[in-house]
């Protein structure tokens, strides 16, 4: 029992102990999301959509939402303000943030700092609601996990996002950042959250895609 105790306050003191710089950020360039956010991409941490801890958000609500054309593409732009090695991951809800899929799956390690993400499970191909995934990849290997550290802000990247061809007055597009190489958050686990609100017309030339919800009703 005493190992073991020694053994939890060890693991305690190594994640104190960690840098500030180990907590990645990034910002949602494109589309504008749905609350405001400082310039390194804050508040982030807490899921489905980031946002305070305490669900509070009105003081800090955009009010922006894109409207986008069923069936076309949607231009995804984001940019790393503070480095970490991961993946990004982009879903889809239709009525409720409460069909967002849970976060990436993490494989964990035990490391002289404590227990860290060593990568995150990726859908190939990705499944309903999940849109894409392993978008910027980007996993330092090796010796390189201790040294690869490109400046921050990163150029952004970009990537155009395949829409369903559905009709949506108020649907939620989320885009998380796996970490890894990542002490657990609380909140927020290994992932770090985004969310922008989207009006999706159907085009009328293009069939319903029906395997989203309620999207059968619409197709006439």
């Amino acid at each position: 029992m005493k190992r073991l105790l020694h053994f939890l306050f060890a693991a305690a003191v190594a994640l104190a102990m960690l840098p500030v710089d180990t907590q990645a950020h990034f910002q949602l360039l494109e589309p504008a999301p749905w609350i405001n956010l400082d310039r390194l991409g804050n508040p982030q941490k807490v899921g489905p959509c980031g946002g305070n801890p305490t669900g509070d958000n009105e003081a800090i609500l955009s009010g922006i939402v894109t409207e986008v054309t069923g069936g076309s593409n949607l231009h995804l732009k984001i940019q790393e303000t503070i480095f970490h090695s991961g993946h990004y991951r982009v879903a889809l809800s239709v009525n409720s943030r409460n069909e967002l899929p849970a976060d990436p799956t993490a494989v964990e390690e035990w490391t002289d700092r404590g227990l860290y993400s060593v990568w995150g499970v990726i859908q190939s191909p990705p499944q309903i609601p999940v849109l894409a995934d392993g978008l910027f990849t980007h996993y330092p290997v090796g010796d390189q996990r201790a040294s690869f550290r490109p400046e921050t802000p990163m150029d952004p990247w970009e990537a155009d996002i395949p829409i369903p061809n559905i009709n949506c007055e108020k649907c939620t597009l989320q885009v998380i950042q796996f970490m890894a190489d990542h002490v657990y958050n609380t909140p927020g686990g290994y992932s770090y959250h985004h969310c922008a609100d989207l009006k999706i017309t159907a085009d009328p030339a293009k069939p319903i895609d029906d395997r989203w919800p309620g999207q059968a009703m619409t197709n006439d």
